[in-house]
């Protein structure tokens, strides 16, 4: 998709140091390669990898919920080298108990903060701009590193269901103002 086209179904917001937009298809082999990674993979969904069929299937769901419901998942550019280092922003296909703010990241990217500064941005323009004020993380039990982060942008625990064959922890957003 021409970045024109897909730039229109998501804003761009720029952190200090990312770029949340739009997928497009030249984002496909470092997402697949995100995808394709145990260690990026081990808490997301199943836990399993998945092949660049899937990835795409995935940037093709990011791109459909911008359409669908006004909102979606951004991918997450580097502002610096401009290479996509994950994704951040929303997830509520119809299976899903809420909205979802959700982020994954390159695994070369973990430790600089980047997770906390996109999913605080789009916490915020949520708020501001598209009226997502009620919102859940998902976040699998052994998964350390996302209740940390998800705690630290203030959700706390508000219970635990079985979700996509799994336990799996729901954190609640409170509702802000930004």
């Amino acid at each position: 998709m021409p970045i024109e086209r897909a730039a229109a179904l998501a804003p761009v917001v720029d952190t200090p140091r990312l770029r949340l937009r739009a997928f497009d298809q030249q984002d496909l082999d470092a997402y697949a390669a995100m995808c394709a990674d145990e260690e990026v993979m081990r808490y997301i969904g199943t836990g399993q990898v998945v092949g660049p069929e899937v990835a795409w299937r995935h940037m093709a769901l990011f791109l459909g919920s911008w359409v669908l419901l006004g909102y979606g998942m951004w991918a997450l550019e580097e502002r610096a080298s401009g290479r996509l280092v994950g994704r951040v922003g929303y997830l509520h296909p119809p299976e899903w108990p809420a909205c979802e703010l959700g982020w994954l990241l390159a695994r070369d990217a973990w430790g600089r903060g980047y997770a906390f500064e996109a999913a605080t941005a789009a916490r915020d323009h949520g708020r501001r701009h598209l009226g997502l004020n009620d919102l859940i993380s998902l976040i699998r039990p052994a998964n350390r590193r996302s209740i940390v982060l998800a705690e630290r942008l203030g959700a706390t625990l508000d219970g635990q269901l079985d979700f996509m064959g799994g336990a799996t922890l729901q954190y609640r957003h409170p509702p802000g103002m930004v």
